[in-house]
């Protein structure tokens, strides 16, 4: 049964595509991994896709694969099952399969958020919290996937609200500025009364065609990126905000999801738990990045073909590219770690 891992933070800027994609190619080299792109953006579906992505959505073989048509039989009311989504998988990952987006996926919002706060009175919607589940379930039975990770759009909705308690865990991306922070505070609040809306529905919807499945998404970690480096460490000002995001992670955010079930115990987050369960703190992609929208891969999978450059540039950009493998590889690893706990 595929381990699902929800990429989060309402606050918008903060990598979460760019997150979401890297750790699902990275976790794909040896795992079999579908990444959902939740975000009406399709940024996600875009990185996928490349130049394919126009096409996908306007082509009679694919343009109904997507995660909103994959749920529309229970938000349509069609008397017809959900069934599973036929995934795009890119050439240099063929371990990694891709739900896509669609534009229109907050058209669902409504009538979501009026079953989550109906209280099953109304039997036409009793179907739809349960919906995504089963619509992820039967695409993850499909491709025989291991890990999920799911990409949300920024925002306190009813459909992040749902994908974030049908998972198994969530990673929380920032950055070092004080926003983020700021957004931290309201998710410590928003999560906690997500958790005990869930706490009260699983039995709610237990008989309809979709049941709500059970179980409290687990904190995996804190990522912390987009910043510069100087002297090999970010700048004074990044540093400063990275101290606070580090303290207040570990501090009032750790404790107000543990109270509700939200966290593992301290000793299941191995490598960083005395980092104020850093996963890692992630700098600036800078000149490697629009390289890697160009190839369609990862900055850490670039070719020197696909980098195109000479001289010192090529060396500088090799060193980066090698300094960003390491570290996903590492982000990778301790997932995949305290994943096994949850």
């Amino acid at each position: 049964m595929a381990k699902r891992l929800v990429v989060f933070n309402h606050k918008g800027g903060v990598s979460k595509t760019t997150s979401s994609y890297n750790i699902g190619w990275t976790i794909a080299r040896n795992s079999r991994v579908l990444l959902v792109d939740a975000d009406p953006q399709c940024n996600l579906s875009g990185l996928i896709l490349g130049d394919d992505f126009e096409r996908y959505y306007t082509e009679d073989a694919t343009k109904n694969q997507n995660i909103k048509d994959g749920v529309s039989a229970a938000f349509d009311g069609r008397p017809v099952p959900i069934a599973p989504v036929a995934c795009f998988s890119p050439p240099r990952a063929p371990n990694l399969f891709l739900l896509a987006g669609h534009a229109n996926l907050s058209e669902y919002d409504a009538s979501l958020t009026f079953a989550q706060t109906a209280n099953n009175a109304i039997t036409t919607l009793q179907n739809l919290p349960g919906a995504f589940a089963e619509l992820l379930r039967l695409t993850e039975q499909r491709y025989n996937i291991e890990y999920t990770i799911i990409d949300l759009n920024p925002g306190l909705s009813a459909i992040n609200q749902n994908l974030l308690l049908i998972s198994d865990a969530f990673i929380v991306p920032t950055n070092p500025d004080p926003f983020s922070i700021m957004a931290l505070d309201t998710l410590t609040t928003v999560l906690p009364r997500w958790v005990s809306w869930k706490k009260g529905a699983v039995d709610l919807f237990a008989n309809s065609a979709y049941p709500l499945p059970a179980g409290i998404p687990k904190f995996v970690g804190v990522l912390i990126q987009r910043f510069n480096i100087r002297k090999g460490k970010a700048a004074k000002p990044y540093r400063d905000n990275i101290g606070e995001i580090k303290a207040k992670v570990s501090g009032s955010v750790f404790k107000a999801w543990a109270a509700v079930g939200m966290t593992l115990p301290t000793a299941d987050y191995e490598g960083i738990a005395d980092d104020a369960f850093c996963l890692g703190e992630i700098p600036d992609f800078q000149g490697l990045l629009p390289k890697s929208h160009e190839a369609g891969v990862p900055v850490f999978d670039l070719s020197d073909a696909e980098i195109h450059e000479t001289g010192p540039v090529m060396a500088g950009f090799q060193e980066k590219r090698g300094s960003f493998r390491a570290q996903f590889d590492e982000i990778g690893a301790k997932i995949i770690a305290i994943l096994a706990h949850v």
